[in-house]
């Protein structure tokens, strides 16, 4: 099977255009997308670019010149790629050597349904110097001092810093947290709640080994501290907000789920993650009776999940999911689930089944009048045994307007458009 090689500048693949390759073209300015396959770093969680001067053999056996192998891959992808071989997210702005002066053009990138989460575009930015917390009398300087503010704020970090809450972060309207540039994790206590707010964007953190919040006062603005009863121990829980973009994070081991977006959340795009090490991942939806999350419409895109997952990737109940470009390097029971007859589009997947022969099934229904629930597998790939099981008739499509589409690659090109998921290690003045 025969791939070329295609280039749009900070645009995506446009299945309706032939673009004749330029694979000559040495421009430090120049921007391909692979129109093909790649093989991963398995082992690591942000993976290291390839200089411009180097380039990179895909041979059939599936192994990188970098020393690292994968597991075989569903086609032979003859040919050379250059290093920037990205999805439509991050060629928007990785390309770019002033990232670091020009961060709000971040915002522009979401696709999706959370499109219009502008985070706090249109505020100062803030820098977080400390890694201390206070629950009820944050400090300036502190994660928390920023986050709970009413103006928009673009919240970045000073250095690295490993930051453990006291109690829940609890988040307000317009902020976007920011660590490119810095090694940032929120891990070993309580995690982050965006609970009846709008327009927030989580970047490139790692938030793990989340426990639930103790019963007690939390701040959530500069004029409100009140009484909590304790998170659950989610990494992230979006309650009933939209707009929210949760873009190149990592996510791992913690007590409840990874990412829950439930209460009639709507608007929501998750994208470019790392997911590892964790049973029940995502839900959206908060119960099968809640039936205000008939609103609910979340893109989950161009993510990895990785080793140690069990289930919940994601699980679904009443409303809309848009899985597409995913990679799933196996699962314990399943992949994608739901109940109380969600709406489920699988589009350009690329799902590796476990080898136990019991769990090879992608799909997972929590019902038995499950028929006509609309769930579909389009352009998905899969590998040792896995299979998906549709139902229902009519179409899944997403229906994004024009500002929310993008164009979904076949999934034998997800190993390459997702070989960048997790937080990246942005140097400042080069291209991240």
């Amino acid at each position: 099977m025969q791939l070329g090689l295609t280039f749009k500048e900070h645009s995506e693949i446009d299945g309706s255009e032939k673009v004749e390759p330029k694979q000559n073209d040495t421009s430090t300015n120049a921007h391909y997308v692979f129109n093909g396959l790649s093989p991963l770093v398995d082992n690591e969680i942000a993976y290291p670019m390839i200089q411009d001067s180097e380039r990179v053999d895909f041979q059939t056996d599936t192994t990188m010149i970098l020393g690292y192998t994968s597991k075989p891959l569903a086609y032979d992808v003859p040919g050379i790629v250059s290093k920037k071989a990205m999805n439509v997210i991050d060629s928007c702005w990785r390309t770019k050597s002033n990232w670091a002066t020009n961060r709000k053009a971040l915002a522009d990138c979401v696709v999706g349904f959370g499109k219009a989460a502008v985070g706090g575009k249109y505020g100062a930015i803030y820098v977080v110097t400390s890694p201390y917390d206070d629950p009820v009398d944050p400090k300036p300087g502190t994660l928390r001092y920023s986050v709970i503010q009413t103006a928009p704020l673009w919240i970045i970090f000073a250095r690295d810093m490993v930051i453990k809450l006291k109690n829940e972060l609890i988040v307000n309207s317009f902020k976007t947290i920011d660590g490119r540039g810095a090694k940032v994790e929120i891990a070993y206590g309580p995690c982050i709640t965006i609970q009846g707010v709008t327009n927030v964007i989580i970047h490139g953190i790692s938030i793990h080994d989340c426990k639930p919040g103790l019963s007690g006062m939390v701040r959530s603005s500069p004029t409100h501290v009140g009484m909590r009863g304790g998170s659950d121990g989610d990494a992230i829980s979006v309650f009933a907000s939209s707009n929210i973009w949760i873009d190149h994070c990592y996510l791992a081991h913690s007590r409840d789920g990874l990412i829950d977006v439930i209460h009639a959340s709507t608007a929501v795009t998750i994208s470019n993650n790392y997911f590892s090490q964790h049973d029940k991942v995502m839900l959206l939806g908060h119960r099968d009776t809640f039936t205000a999350d008939k609103v609910m419409k979340v893109t989950i895109v161009f993510n990895r999940f990785g080793e140690g997952l069990i289930e919940r990737m994601p699980r679904v109940r009443i409303g809309y999911a848009h899985v597409a470009n995913n990679r799933y390097d196996e699962w314990k029971m399943y992949a994608i689930g739901g109940s109380a007859n969600p709406t489920i589009f699988s589009e350009g997947n690329y799902f590796v089944a476990p080898d136990n022969p019991s769990n090879k099934q992608v799909t997972k229904r929590e019902a038995s009048n499950w028929k006509n629930w609309r769930w579909q597998s389009s352009k998905d790939v899969f590998m040792n045994g896995a299979y998906f099981v549709s139902s229902g008739y009519g179409s899944c499509a997403p229906h994004y307007t024009r500002a929310q589409s993008f164009t979904t690659a076949p999934g034998y090109m997800v190993p390459v458009l997702t070989s960048n998921a997790g937080p990246l290690r942005c140097v400042v003045g080069k291209p991240c």
